[in-house]
C-alpha cells in the first residue's frame, strides 16, 4: 500500500489531500505543529477509512524539525511514495518593515522546508518511483508583497526540480490555486464577503484536480477553468499592468484590515 506524507495536513488544502488520499487507500504521514489536532485528524481518518496514519509534530521554521521530516522521507524501510509540500501561512508584513521576523519565518516554512523536503524526497524516490506535489499560489504571478515573491520561488523551484528529475520515475507537480475556502484566509484577515462568490474554490476541488494532474504527469496545475484563464492573463499581460492590478489588490486588503481593526476597537470600548 502506498504512503503519502503531507505537511500542513490537518486543515484546508492539506486536509483535503489527506481525505482524498486516505479514501483511495493511501497510508498517511501527517506533519503539523499542533499535536492535539494531529492526533484528532489521524484518529478520524483511520476510523473512516481504515488506513494507517502516522503523525509528526513539527514546526517547519525549525531546522531540526525539518531534518526529522526529511529523515522520514529518506527512511528506506518505510518508503514514502508521494510528498505534498503544503504547509504555509498568510504574510502581510510590509516589505519595508524594520522587523523581518515574519518574512524570515515565511522563508523558512515555505521556501527552505520545501527545498529540503523536496530534495530528500527526490533522492529517495529516484531510486524507485514517486510523486512530489508542491502547493504554490496564483499570486506567484502577481506583485503582492513577500507572500507572492515566496510563492514565485516555489513555482520556479518546482519546475526546476521537475527538470532535474527528468529521466527518473519521479514526477513533480506545482499547484497554483486562487482563492480557496479555508481557515488560512480567516487567519490572514481576509473576509470572504470582500471578494466575488465566483472567485472562491473548495479545497477538495483543489486537491482532486492536483492529484489528477500529478497522475497525468503535468508539471503545472492551475485548478479550475476560471483560474486557468486568469492565470493566462497574469502570465501575458504587461508587467506594468500586473503591478497596477497588484496595487489594487493590496489596497483592498489594507482597507479590509483597517475596517476589521476599527470594528475590534469599537468592540472593546
Amino acid at each position: 500500500m502506498a504512503t503519502a506524507l503531507i505537511t500542513g495536513g490537518t486543515s484546508g488544502i492539506g486536509a483535503a489531500f489527506a481525505r482524498q488520499l486516505a479514501a483511495s487507500g493511501h497510508n498517511l504521514v501527517l506533519v503539523a505543529r499542533d499535536h492535539v489536532r494531529l492526533d484528532a485528524v489521524a484518529a478520524e481518518l483511520h476510523s473512516v477509512t481504515g488506513i494507517q496514519v502516522e503523525t509528526i509534530s513539527a514546526d517547519l521554521a525549525n531546522r531540526a524539525d525539518v531534518a526529522r521530516v526529511a529523515a522520514r522521507l529518506e527512511d528506506v524501510d518505510r518508503p514514502i511514495d508521494l510528498l505534498v509540500n503544503n504547509a504555509g501561512f498568510g504574510l502581510h508584513t510590509a516589505l519595508i518593515d524594520s522587523d523581518t521576523a515574519q518574512h524570515e519565518r515565511a522563508f523558512d516554512v515555505m521556501c527552505r522546508a520545501v527545498l529540503v523536503l523536496g530534495a530528500a524526497a527526490g533522492r529517495s524516490m529516484s531510486k524507485r518511483s514517486g510523486t512530489i506535489i508542491n502547493v504554490s499560489s496564483l499570486q506567484s504571478f502577481l506583485a503582492t508583497g513577500s507572500y507572492a515573491a515566496i510563492k514565485a520561488w516555489v513555482t520556479s523551484y518546482s519546475q526546476g526540480l521537475a527538470v532535474e528529475l527528468r529521466g527518473t520515475a519521479v514526477t513533480v507537480t506545482v499547484v497554483l490555486p486562487g482563492w480557496v475556502r479555508t481557515e488560512w484566509h480567516e487567519r490572514a484577515g481576509v473576509q470572504r464577503s470582500s471578494l466575488p462568490t465566483w472567485l472562491w474554490t473548495d479545497p477538495d476541488v483543489v486537491a482532486r484536480l492536483a492529484l489528477r494532474d500529478a497522475r497525468r504527469g503535468r508539471v503545472v496545475c492551475i485548478p479550475t477553468v476560471r483560474y486557468r484563464v486568469l492565470g493566462w492573463f497574469a502570465r501575458h499581460l504587461p508587467h506594468r499592468t500586473i503591478r497596477w492590478i497588484s496595487a489594487g489588490i493590496s489596497s483592498s486588503r489594507n482597507d479590509e484590515r483597517s475596517k476589521q481593526s476599527a470594528v475590534k476597537a469599537d468592540e472593546h470600548l
